[in-house]
């Protein structure tokens, strides 16, 4: 195998696993499966969770020099002789958005992962009745400030044409990783709530561990989604060692992974 075939392979592994959090199986395609024309092919395969179905992540192509003989495609070697040109041929598309979206997307919309989301934090404002309102909405751009001068990705919503619900709601069918709540009382104990994407888990953080609770959590929520979404495909694996059992298996959902060998 060509070794830069295999580079882009893992490559490829590395972008779904440590950005998108997406467990894949790397393989070699079948010679039905390959490239057209090409000598062989190599392809990472992800798992969508709610259809029971492998997905082609990406693909490494070895070209040989099937395509050099038929473009006449030459150079000149060391020796001055003419020589054909060996090919690869790889691409990485916008197909990973919709694999990142259909693997860890719910009912209630996008989960993003924190790596890769444009916007890792919302902060929102909770005034109630006779509250402090601008005394909220400053505490929120501050928390806004000190989250963006430690190179976390955050925003405040501080529109008042919204109610907090709705916020919650809209924010959270976008994905964002995390939620920061400021009410009254978190004004008075000089606190923040903090509330997960992933899982819905609420915690109240003091200011004076802001950033650091805040890069902690969002850690946690990229390692859960990748350790939720394998624990899935690790589920429905099945070994099978005739055809009617494959049939079985894919009947019951489990992971088709049929297109390597």
């Amino acid at each position: 195998m060509s070794v830069q075939v295999l580079q882009i392979l893992e490559l490829y592994r590395h972008i779904y696993e440590e950005f998108l959090a997406i467990p894949v199986m790397k393989g070699r395609k079948s010679e039905l499966g390959k490239f057209a024309g090409g000598l062989y092919t190599t392809s990472v395969e992800a798992f969508i969770p709610n259809t029971g179905r492998g997905i082609q992540g990406a693909t490494s192509h070895c070209l040989g020099q099937n395509f050099a003989k038929m473009f006449e495609i030459n150079f000149e070697n060391e020796k001055g002789e003419k020589s054909m040109f060996w090919q690869n041929s790889w691409a990485y598309s916008t197909r990973t958005i919709g694999v990142m979206a259909m693997v860890h997307g719910d009912n209630k919309g996008l989960v993003l992962p924190p790596k890769v989301s444009a916007l890792q934090v919302i902060v929102i404002p909770v005034p109630y009745k006779d509250a402090d309102t601008q005394g909220i909405f400053d505490a929120c751009a501050a928390t806004v400030v000190t989250l963006s001068d430690a190179g976390i990705r955050a925003e405040a919503d501080l529109r008042e044409n919204y109610s907090p619900g709705w916020k919650y709601l809209n924010w959270k069918m976008k994905g964002v990783p995390l939620r920061i709540e400021k009410g009254p009382r978190d004004l008075a104990n000089n606190q923040v709530r903090a509330v997960r994407r992933d899982n819905g888990e609420k915690t109240d953080i003091s200011r004076v561990f802001l950033v650091e609770q805040v890069n902690g959590m969002l850690d946690k929520i990229q390692q859960n989604l990748f350790d939720v979404a394998k624990q899935k495909r690790d589920a429905c694996i099945e070994v099978v060692k005739t055809w009617d059992e494959f049939v079985k298996a894919l009947g019951q959902k489990e992971t088709d992974l049929s297109s390597l060998v």
